[in-house]
């Protein structure tokens, strides 16, 4: 497994299945097209972004390219890198016919390809331990718990609330918050944020 320390943002959760195999680190989606109509999610880019970059691993299609440009348009060129992956006829697995334009997606890249990409991006990537080791283990779903942020009564107003003070998107699930607090903070800060929750 390879850690970088950039988030990743890619088309969708078959892309981001296939990659987390290969990288351990924030993993995001643009939901396709819906990119263009969800400003909390693009909020959300620009601050995984701004706290850690992030870098843009779309296919190589025209569609890939056109959600490409909209998250290079809407967040600072400096925090952002360019991923690239070849164009490759085929199709995936999961799928009866290739996509329109016959091209394979990042999901039907394999590791080594994959691993290519990032490093010709110029990804960052940390030997050893991980991100995390530095700062202490990851926040668990039990800590979220003991804030009052999950399964418990009121949880999720007291969730809503938090989001809403961090700028991020209301509807985001417990599981997606405890991600955002694992990939873009510190441990420190995550705690921190937990106690003022």
């Amino acid at each position: 497994m390879l850690h970088i320390r950039e988030a990743i943002v890619v088309e969708g959760r078959y892309d981001k299945n296939t990659l987390s195999q290969v990288v351990d680190t924030l993993i995001l989606e643009t939901g396709g097209f819906q990119i263009f109509k969800d400003p909390e999610r693009m909020a959300l880019l620009e601050r995984a972004a701004r706290r850690r970059g992030l870098i843009v691993l779309t296919d190589s299609d025209g569609a890939g390219f056109v959600i490409r440009n909209r998250v290079k348009g809407a967040i600072p060129a400096q925090f952002l890198k360019q991923a690239y992956i070849p164009d490759v006829y085929g199709k995936e697995r999961r799928k009866r016919r290739p996509g329109k334009e016959g091209k394979l997606g990042v999901e039907g890249m394999p590791p080594a390809v994959l691993e290519q990409v990032l490093r010709r991006a110029g990804a960052t990537f940390l030997e050893g331990e991980g991100l995390s080791a530095p700062s202490g283990p990851p926040l668990t779903k039990g800590d979220l718990f003991a804030a009052g942020l999950s399964g418990g009564a009121g949880s999720a107003e007291k969730r809503r609330a938090l989001l809403r003070r961090l700028e991020l998107p209301e509807h985001m699930s417990a599981n997606a918050l405890l991600a955002i607090l694992n990939g873009c903070y510190s441990r420190a800060e995550a705690e921190e944020i937990l106690k003022n929750a």
